[in-house]
Parts: structure tokens; C-alpha cells; sequence
């Protein structure tokens, strides 16, 4: 049963609570007002709203918005400058504008901020032609030192710099150094302005400016990042190259890339591009390398480099797995060379350099050293950690510190070799050690990896002589379980291992 209210208490409960609907619904309206009021300022007494106009620049002021080049680029870009040759071009069977340059090379050069070429019947140059050609430059120092590219001024009967208050100056060739690319410039005159090369490497991400003159249009000014670093594009032995994606195109050769400090953190040198222009990947040499070369061009106006006098190549994974490394790393010993400081020291084919003066080596580039240098270095000899100490030689004129570096594979299992053999003495010319390629079989795993003339020397550390050994031991191989094998092959005059994958018999 519900219990009953008294009349009297019944009305005294509606009456506090109409006194509390009242204010609340006071208070409701209050509130909506000062909403009202500070979303639209703008509301009239009549209740109608009023246009109001906002500064959108001064809403953007107020963000924490990036900050531009623009202070910095102020400040470095009087000592860029743009650099202009002529070179003899010869007659029409010589030098730079000879007929024996591939149309595509032809168009290499084009790109790459190499003087145009002129042309006659054919597409071909002909006659005795005066080249000329555009690339870019920096002061490094008052007295009137600049950088640019080898291949800017290689060969040229003239250099004319133009400065970035457009005055011009002739300049003389003071050294070039065709590995890396650089070449060191003097004007006479000044003081320039010039700019800092940088002492330490940047980072991956950086920021970075490339200033130089694309297609001709000086002073031109390009922002981007480090997209990598120790880049091998296969120029030379000496490859170390920062990967930048800042706009830089044929014109900008031989110009600097800054860090946003102002220091010039590389030289611009090369892009990658199927069209020839940019596609977001350009290549600086770095400043350590930069700093080394131009101190060696100034004072003797060469470059001298150390020689261990091996040929090198890279641990691929393949070559890591046959050796039984953990890590593709390391510079694998194609082949000392005769009389060399290696050869003397110890170091023999096959054997792996892990560290050199206790720094370790990643790949095949183990750096630019003195001559008459006293160096440490650390092996993977047959298996065994060795240290050998020997002092460094000088490099030789026409040799390279690197072997063919060979193409690598996906490691299948190997149905046959491919490959056509006989033993080196009943091949002419191809010497008496070793079995020498005849054929290859373009359907099988070793056609990507042997040509024909190529002497196979060794298998698996195994000196072989004929066809049938060279069988024994792939077969043997399978017998033990082993994916792949170290082939060690002459082509040429050069001697490289190569992974050649065996399966599973």
C-alpha cells in the first residue's frame, strides 16, 4: 500500500520545484549568452550577426611555422660561382670529341655538366672544334681558391669564372684528380668571399642546400635532405658519395652542398636521371674527401695515394654464406698483387680484410691513404682471425685498389652449371693454370656469373686444372650440405670470387 501525502506538503514540494526549474532555466540562458558572445563577437542586439573579417597572415604568425633558407642562403651564395671552359676538341678521331664516343655516352656527358659537343653528318663531331662547356664553383678561400669537378675543366685551354656579383675572371687549373671528381681553381685578385668545407659528416635527414647554375641560370638555389650516405655508383674505386634529393642539374657540377650552418658539406658531382633531368637523386663527394684532395692540390698539385696492392670486392651475402661469415662485411682479397705490400705481408686470395688500423670495414672501400704509411690490418685468413702490420706503398698510375665487383644472385638451387670447359694449356692464350669457360649456357645459374674466356682457378680453395675436378668438387660440395661455393676467376687482367650456388645434390 503507498502511503498517502498530505495536501499541504504536496504543495509546498510543486512550489520548490518550480523555484528551481526557474533558475536553472535562468541560469541556462546566461550561459547560452556568454557562448553566444564568444563564438561571434559579432552578434548585434537585435540578435543578427555581423561580418567579421579575418587576417589570415596574422593567424599564420602566430603558428610555429618552419623556418626558410633565405638568411643563410644571403650569406653563401656570393662565394658560388659559375665556371666556363674551352676545350680544343682535336680533330675528329681525338680526344673528347672523338668518333669513337657512343651516342650514349655522348648524352653521359651532356648531363653530367660535360662541355656540349659539336656535331657534323651523323650525329658525329667533326673537323678542329674549340668545346665549350658550363659548370659551378666555390671559393674556399680569399686569396682567390675555388673547387669545382675534374670533368669540368679537364682538358681545357681556358677557364673564366663568373662571381655572383656578375663580374668575370680568368682562372687557372692548379690540380685534378680524375677518382674523385675534384679539381682545385685559382683567380687571381680579391679578396672573395668564400665558404667553410665542414668537418664532420652530416646525418641522414639534414638539411641541405645545393647552390650552383642548372642549365646555365646562375645563382640558383635548390633545399633538400640527405637522403644517404656512402653511396658506391660505380665511378671508381674511390665511391663514398652523399645521396642528396635537392633539384641539382646538368650546370650544377662542381658546385657546393651546404649545411644549414653554411658549411659546404660536398660537392655536387653526378644525378641519377633516365631524362637528364632531376629526378630527386643527386650525388655529392663528401667534405673529408674534399678537404684531403684540395690540401694535396695545393701543395703539389697531385694527388698520391697509398696502395696495399690487393684487388678487392665486396662480401655479397652469397660470398658471406660460402666462406661461412655471420655478416655480408668485409673486403674479400680477389688477388694480391705481385711484389706488393700485401703480397710481402702475408695476405692471400680469399682471405677477408675485417679492420684497418682498428677501424672496421663495412665494404670494399677501405679509404684514402698516405704513402709510407705504417697500417694494422685485421683478417678472416682460411677461417682464422690474423693481423698483419705493412707499410703502404704508392698507388701506381694505372692501378685500382678494387676488382669487378659480381652481379648477385638469388641463390636457387642449382640444376646444372651451365657451362662449357676445358683445361686453360689447350686454350691459346688463356695460360696454364686453370680451366678456362668456352661456353655458356643462357638457361643455366652460372650464365650471369661467367663469360666466355673467363679462367676458373680455384673452387672452394681448391686449385683445378680440368673439367673433371672442377665436377669433384661441386659434387662433393653437395655431398657436405653446402648452398654455395667460392669460385675464385681471371677475366682478364682482373681476378674476382664469385657465390655460385650449388643446391643440395
Amino acid at each position: 500500500m503507498i502511503p498517502s501525502v498530505p495536501p499541504a506538503q504536496q504543495n509546498a514540494k510543486k512550489r520548490l520545484l518550480s523555484f528551481r526549474r526557474a533558475a536553472l532555466l535562468a541560469s541556462t540562458i546566461v550561459s547560452l549568452g556568454a557562448v553566444a558572445l564568444l563564438v561571434d563577437p559579432g552578434l548585434t542586439v537585435s540578435g543578427y550577426p555581423t561580418a567579421i573579417a579575418q587576417n589570415l597572415t596574422e593567424e599564420a604568425h602566430k603558428l610555429n611555422a618552419p623556418v626558410g633558407f633565405a638568411d643563410i642562403v644571403e650569406k653563401v651564395k656570393p662565394a658560388v660561382i659559375s665556371v666556363r671552359v674551352k676545350v680544343d676538341g682535336g680533330s675528329s678521331t681525338d680526344g673528347l670529341g672523338g668518333n669513337d664516343i657512343p651516342p650514349g655516352l655522348r648524352e653521359f656527358f651532356r648531363r653530367f655538366g660535360m662541355p656540349d659537343l659539336p656535331e657534323g653528318p651523323h650525329g658525329m663531331p667533326h673537323g678542329h672544334n674549340i668545346i665549350t662547356g658550363q659548370g659551378s664553383g666555390f671559393f674556399i678561400s680569399g686569396d682567390g681558391y675555388a673547387v669545382t669537378n675534374n670533368h669540368v675543366v679537364d682538358k681545357a685551354e681556358s677557364v673564366q669564372v663568373t662571381t655572383d656579383d656578375g663580374k668575370t675572371h680568368t682562372a687557372k687549373v692548379i690540380g685534378t684528380d680524375q677518382r674523385t671528381d675534384l679539381a682545385l681553381i685559382k683567380v687571381e685578385g680579391g679578396p672573395f668571399p668564400y665558404v667553410k668545407v665542414s668537418n664532420k659528416a652530416p646525418r641522414i635527414g639534414d638539411w641541405v642546400l645545393a647552390v650552383g647554375n642548372p642549365f646555365g641560370l646562375g645563382g640558383t638555389v635548390t633545399a633538400g635532405i640527405v637522403s644517404a650516405r656512402g653511396r658506391d655508383i660505380g665511378a671508381s674505386a674511390y665511391d663514398d658519395f652523399i645521396q642528396i634529393d635537392a633539384p641539382v642539374n646538368k650546370g650544377n657540377s662542381g658546385g657546393p652542398t651546404f649545411d644549414t650552418d653554411g658549411n659546404v658539406i660536398g660537392v655536387n658531382t653526378a644525378i641519377f636521371s633516365p631524362s637528364g633531368g632531376s629526378v630527386g637523386i643527386a650525388f655529392a663527394i663528401p667534405a673529408e674527401t674534399v678537404t684531403s684532395v684540395v690540401d694535396q692540390l695545393k701543395t703539389r698539385g697531385s694527388v698520391t695515394r697509398g696502395w696495399i696492392g690487393v684487388q678487392i670486392q665486396p662480401v655479397t651475402q652469397d660470398i658471406a654464406d660460402s666462406l661461412g661469415l655471420k655478416k655480408a662485411e668485409g673486403a674479400l682479397v680477389a688477388e694480391p698483387q705481385a711484389n706488393s705490400p700485401a703480397a710481402k705481408a702475408g695476405i692471400e686470395a680469399g682471405d677477408v680484410i675485417t679492420a684497418v688500423n682498428g677501424q672496421p670495414v663495412k665494404d670494399a672501400r677501405i679509404g684514402n691513404m698516405t704513402p709510407k704509411t705504417e697500417v694494422k690490418i685485421d683478417l678472416l685468413h682460411k677461417g682464422s682471425e690474423k693481423t698483419v702490420t705493412l707499410t703502404l706503398g704508392e698507388l701506381p698510375a694505372a692501378k685500382e685498389a678494387r676488382a669487378d665487383t659480381p652481379d648477385s644472385d638469388s641463390g636457387s638451387e642449382l640444376a646444372k652449371l651451365g657451362l662449357t670447359l676445358a683445361p686453360a694449356g689447350r686454350v691459346a692464350g688463356a695460360g696454364s693454370e686453370g680451366v678456362v669457360v668456352t661456353g655458356v649456357d643462357s638457361s643455366g645459374i652460372a650464365a650471369d656469373r661467367f663469360q666466355t674466356g673467363d679462367v676458373i682457378l680455384e673452387i672452394a680453395g681448391k686449385s683445378v686444372s680440368t673439367p673433371a675436378e672442377v665436377r669433384e668438387v661441386i659434387a662433393s660440395a653437395r655431398t657436405e650440405g653446402k648452398r654455395s661455393v667460392l669460385v675464385r676467376v681471371k677475366s682478364g687482367d682482373n681476378t674476382r670470387f664469385v657465390a655460385l650456388p650449388v643446391g643440395r645434390g
